[in-house]
């Protein structure tokens, strides 16, 4: 997953930071609501860890931006010291997806996070998905490029979905074993095969790859010019 931690105290922040990066995350991080916000707005992430008491614009008012301003449906953790019924309610009114009180395991911050990135996933994906003259409904598993079918294993046509959901997104090796396997891989080898069977696939129905290996990062899809 992608995640931005918003939190304005450097130890609690270092801690999440280097946990979640260690458990294999792509993370980043801002100790204000400002650029905070500027960052859940633009970044594409997968999920947010947003305290509440920020500087310059409290977690409350982002996330309420980011949901009303923005339309931005990021999952989002509120992270607080606040722990009343009424502070809770109020983060949940504002649009937060879930809430944990400081002092908390950071294993639990990970499972939260992924708990609600993969209830998102489940909403997001099951639409029809269109990126230039590439479609593919996840329902019916049908997958055209430029009118033409194109058949695919289950596991390249996961690997299709992810890219599809976020075109010109750079997506890590990780990111793609964790979205499509559940799990990292020992080697690359099991990524590199599948990503092989479809661009492969791809390239002969529309007459181009529209997968672009982007070196030392990972793997983007690219729609047509």
């Amino acid at each position: 997953m992608r995640i931005l931690i918003i939190e304005d105290d450097p130890a609690i922040a270092a801690n999440l930071y280097d946990f979640l990066e260690a458990r294999g995350h792509t993370v980043d991080a801002a100790a204000d609501g400002v650029t905070g916000l500027h960052l859940a707005v633009t970044g594409g992430f997968d999920a947010i860890v947003l305290d509440l008491g920020l500087p310059g614009i409290d977690g409350g008012t982002v996330c309420r931006k980011l949901r009303e301003e923005a339309h931005d449906d990021t999952p989002v953790l509120m992270l607080t010291a606040r722990d009343t019924l009424d502070d809770k309610l109020g983060g949940f009114a504002r649009g937060a997806d879930d809430y944990i009180v400081k002092p908390f395991a950071l294993r639990e911050v990970e499972a939260r996070l992924a708990a609600m990135h993969k209830r998102r996933a489940g909403r997001v994906t099951a639409r029809p998905l269109s990126v230039g003259g590439l479609h593919f409904d996840p329902t019916t598993l049908v997958v055209r490029f430029h009118g033409k079918d194109v058949r695919l294993p289950p596991k390249c046509m996961r690997l299709l979905q992810v890219l599809m959901a976020q075109p010109n997104r750079v997506f890590s090796r990780k990111e793609l074993e964790a979205e499509v396997w559940g799990e990292g891989q020992e080697t690359s080898d099991t990524l590199r095969s599948h990503m092989h069977v479809l661009r492969r696939e791809l390239a002969q129905a529309g007459g181009r790859d529209p997968i672009e290996n982007v070196h030392g990062l990972g793997y983007r899809l690219v729609p047509d010019a």
